[in-house]
């Protein structure tokens, strides 16, 4: 486990540079989709941090009028202190107080990265649904916009922010039957 965001003073970002350290390589992420033959094209780019950034290379991948997923996750945390992954249509704007009345929560606030890293395995901009593999014992609650159920795919990264998979929403489902979560599809 990451104790602090450096290793030998270099920051330690969300790129495959640095997935070995990770409770979870993503290179073993796919090696378990593989295993539990979960469907997937993986592409490779460069370290991708925002959805602004994962615009500018979003040519290569099935447009959003064509059925295109193109997602953006946030790691939000309640004043109980639960841990929530909203997933949502990358343009869509999520007002929290909204939000909160939507899935019944109270306060809702970003986790930091210390949390992030604790209950999903990842750095900050490699956040995804896939990062649940990691949450099944940390009791995150998953939450995704029933919209992106109409998608034909959708683009996740595996654990790192340099690299994508596109897969079919039935083959995330799969994944989540095999880790043994049940996502919240909410209408957001």
């Amino acid at each position: 486990m990451i104790k602090n965001k450096y290793v030998d003073d270099i920051a330690i970002d969300g790129s495959n540079s640095f997935q070995d350290i990770f409770p979870l390589s993503s290179d073993r992420l796919l090696e378990i989709m593989d295993k539990w033959d979960i469907e997937y094209n993986l592409h490779f780019h460069a370290p991708l941090k925002t959805v602004n950034q994962s615009k500018e290379i979003q040519g290569r991948f099935l447009k959003p009028e064509c059925g295109g997923g193109h997602v953006k996750n946030l790691y939000l945390r309640d004043r109980k202190k639960v841990n929530l992954l909203i997933v949502t249509q990358q343009d869509r704007i999520i007002d929290l107080k909204k939000l909160k009345l939507t899935i019944g929560s109270g306060h809702l606030s970003f986790g930091s990265e210390e949390r992030l890293m604790e209950h999903l395995g990842v750095r900050p901009g490699a956040v995804s649904p896939l990062s649940m593999i990691n949450a099944v014992k940390k009791s995150v609650i998953l939450y995704i916009d029933i919209e992106l159920r109409s998608c034909s795919k959708i683009y996740l990264h595996p654990l790192v922010n340099d690299r994508t998979v596109e897969l079919s929403i039935k083959n995330l489902e799969k994944f989540f039957e095999n880790i043994k979560i049940q996502p919240n599809w909410i209408d957001l």
